[in-house]
Formats: structure tokens, C-alpha cells, sequence
């Protein structure tokens, strides 16, 4: 793998097709596309799709310094401050519909995580100290509304009243709190704190993986629980591959912004662990992808897009923490040329959602919808630039 590769499909692919995304009139970002990457222009705009396209073009002018991305992160956050926070009761809203009226008022904490996450990359991109106090409103939104004692809940109402969390349980379970929200809860505070280190942050990153430690991590099977009662027992025999191995390297990276060896070494198990078995249980070694997830004993083998990308990044960084695993980086190679030979659609250079085991595609999967971004590929690129040109 070279980063070069990487930095020509960030370039000349992702960002094109999502500078087409930019809505002139309205604002933001269109919250649809469909597979021949058509906006619906008077589509909903999902608060998390349009915080995770603010996240994109600030990292990516971090990264490259073009102008041009600058510009383009000035608009998305305009649009996020302009018609996605709420003024009478604080969060950011769950969606807002083209023009930027409020559509759905749900407050969520898995939401106002990303908008942490988006508006902590702006700061560092734009120097805007009202981003980061932006950033710091939202952190004390989640610290004092949407937690307990035992860790983090999920879904509110417009006024922080707890509500049913339909929105991120899946698998026939309602679910009080999930790994999947404490997960990026943690990125976004790690985010934050790389901003702008203050310790009440660190002491609440310290806190996440402490959860990950005692309540989420099994230490027996080498995974992460998904979905928990608000005692956090879990609910399901499930395992998320593409949730197992993200975390792996995000717990890596909390510990890494920490600067706490202590962590660092505590924490090395759980790295180590989850991304093992992701890389037992998770890898086709017949396709060169990994697979969605296991219920009970059926493996979901569908190829979802999201979860090649966090793998690439998971196992190369499982390979720079054990340099003598050389079966991670070959992984994370196979990875990347799946990606580039299945998922990437050629067309439009933006990444097709899933692929079957059969490949026969579905011709209408949205290339654009409330949860398809830059994100996750986005990021794939600029982690996978940073990591090998440091080697080269």
C-alpha cells in the first residue's frame, strides 16, 4: 500500500463527488443521493450525515491545506449553527428538512456526539474560537443530560426527557445504551481533547474506557457487547465485526491523545484482543473482505462499506502496535484491493453501501442518504496517508 494511492482516490474521488453535494440555496449538504449519485434537493438533511461532512472537510484541509476545503467546511458549519442547534432547549436536532426548518426534534446522544467530533476538527482547521465553545456547550449537554451513574443513555425527546431508543437499537432488542454511542462519544471527546486538552475531557475519556473495560469488553470471547439494559447486561448474543474492529483502534487513539501510558498499557488487551478477533472470526479469506456481523450462529456475510473501511485502518494499526504480526497488514492489503475492485463505484467515484455474497447488486442503493458519508472512507484515506508516509 502506498499513501499516494490513498491521497489520488481522496482527491480526485470523495471530495469531487461531495463538493457536488453542497446545496447553494439552502445550505448544507444534501441529505440524498441515489445510485447514479442524483440529489434529491428537497430531501431531509440529517444532523449526523451534515456534522460528518463538516468533520470530512475540516480534517481534509488539515491534511492537504487547499483553500478550497477550508470554504467548504466554512459552509457546512454554517449551516450546522444556522439550523441544526436548538436555542430554547440545547442539543442539536435529529434532522432538519431542506430549508433548514426543524423535521425531526429528537435529541440523541449519539448525534451530538458527532457534532462535538465535527466542530472540535473545525476549530483546529479554522481557528474559530466559537467552534470550540460550541463544541465545549455540546460536551456539557451530554455530561449533564444524557448520562446516569452507570454510563450514557441513548434518545430524548426535544427537551432531554428520555424517549425510546428505536433510532440506533436494531436486532429485535430495544436497547437502553450501546456500544455503538459510547464508542463515539469517545471519539468525539478524543477529538476534543486533541483540540484542546482540558482535564475535565481527559477524565471523561478515562471514564469511556473504563465502561469499555468493565461493562462492554468480554474478555473471554475477544469482543464488544452491543446493546445493554441500563445496567449495562447485555441484551443479545451479537457481534459487530465492523464496531469490533473501529474500536480497536479507537481506544488506541483515546489512550494516544491521553498521553497516559498507564491507559495505554491497561487498555493494550482490549486493542490487541478486538482485533484479533476480528481477524478470526470477521475475515473472508475467500472474498478478502470482512464479514457484517454474527447473531447467535448466523454470520451476516455481506460486505457493508463502512466496515471495510475501519478495517483497513484497524489492522494496519494492529499491525504497527505488533510489527511481528505481519497477517494484519496482509489483511489490511486485501482489504483495500476488495475495496478498490467491489466497493468503489466507478461511476461516481463514492463508495456502494453493500455488496452480497453473490455480487449481485442492488442498482438502487443510495450513494447519499442520513447515514452515507464521507466518514468512514474519508477517513480511511487521510488515516491511511498520515500512517504510511510516515514509513516511507
Amino acid at each position: 500500500m502506498e499513501s499516494k494511492v490513498f491521497q489520488q482516490h481522496l482527491e480526485n474521488n470523495l471530495i469531487p463527488f461531495w463538493n457536488r453535494m453542497k446545496d447553494e440555496i439552502n445550505g448544507g449538504f444534501y441529505g440524498y443521493a441515489d445510485a447514479k449519485g442524483i440529489p434529491d434537493i428537497k430531501s431531509v438533511k440529517g444532523v449526523i450525515l451534515n456534522s460528518r461532512i463538516l468533520w470530512f472537510y475540516s480534517s481534509a484541509y488539515q491534511l492537504l491545506r487547499k483553500p478550497e476545503l477550508l470554504e467548504m467546511a466554512d459552509h457546512a458549519y454554517k449551516f450546522l449553527v444556522d439550523f441544526c442547534f436548538d436555542s430554547q432547549y440545547g442539543g442539536v436536532y435529529w434532522s432538519v428538512n431542506y430549508d433548514g426548518t426543524v423535521c425531526d426534534d429528537t435529541k440523541h446522544t449519539y448525534n451530538q456526539a458527532f457534532a462535538i467530533y465535527a466542530l472540535s476538527a473545525y476549530y483546529q482547521a479554522s481557528k474559530r474560537r466559537e467552534a470550540l465553545n460550541l463544541a465545549y456547550v455540546l460536551y456539557r449537554v451530554i455530561e449533564e443530560k444524557c448520562r446516569d451513574n452507570n454510563g450514557y443513555l441513548e434518545a430524548f425527546k426535544r427537551d432531554f426527557t428520555p424517549s425510546s431508543n428505536e433510532k440506533l437499537s436494531e436486532n429485535g432488542v430495544l436497547a437502553e445504551c450501546t456500544m455503538n454511542t459510547l464508542l463515539h462519544i469517545l471519539e468525539a471527546y478524543s477529538e476534543l481533547y486533541n483540540a484542546d486538552p482540558f482535564y475535565e475531557v481527559g477524565d471523561s475519556i478515562r471514564n469511556i474506557l473504563r465502561l469499555f473495560e468493565n461493562k462492554v469488553y468480554d474478555s473471554e470471547k475477544q469482543i464488544c457487547d452491543v446493546f445493554f439494559d441500563l445496567d449495562y447486561h447485555s441484551l443479545i448474543d451479537l457481534e459487530s465485526f465492523g464496531h469490533d474492529i473501529e474500536t480497536s483502534w479507537l481506544i488506541d487513539r483515546g489512550c494516544s491523545v491521553l498521553e497516559d501510558k498507564a491507559y495505554q498499557k491497561e487498555m493494550q488487551p482490549i486493542i490487541n484482543g478486538l482485533a484479533e478477533s476480528a481477524y478470526r472470526n470477521a475475515f473472508d479469506k475467500h472474498q478478502n473482505a470482512l464479514n457484517n456481523e454474527r447473531e447467535g450462529k448466523h454470520v451476516d456475510n455481506q460486505k457493508i462499506w463502512w466496515v471495510q473501511a475501519e478495517s483497513v485502518v484497524g489492522f494496519y494499526n494492529a499491525y504497527q502496535k505488533n510489527p511481528q504480526k505481519t497477517e494484519y497488514l496482509h489483511t489490511a492489503e486485501k482489504i483495500w484491493e476488495f475495496i478498490q475492485n467491489n466497493v468503489i463505484d466507478s461511476a461516481s467515484g463514492e463508495w456502494i453501501e453493500s455488496i452480497p455474497a453473490d455480487h449481485e447488486l442492488d442498482s438502487k442503493q443510495a450513494l447519499v442518504h442520513p447515514w452515507k458519508c464521507p466518514y468512514h472512507n474519508g477517513r480511511m484515506c487521510m488515516e491511511m496517508i498520515q500512517r504510511l508516509s510516515q514509513v516511507s
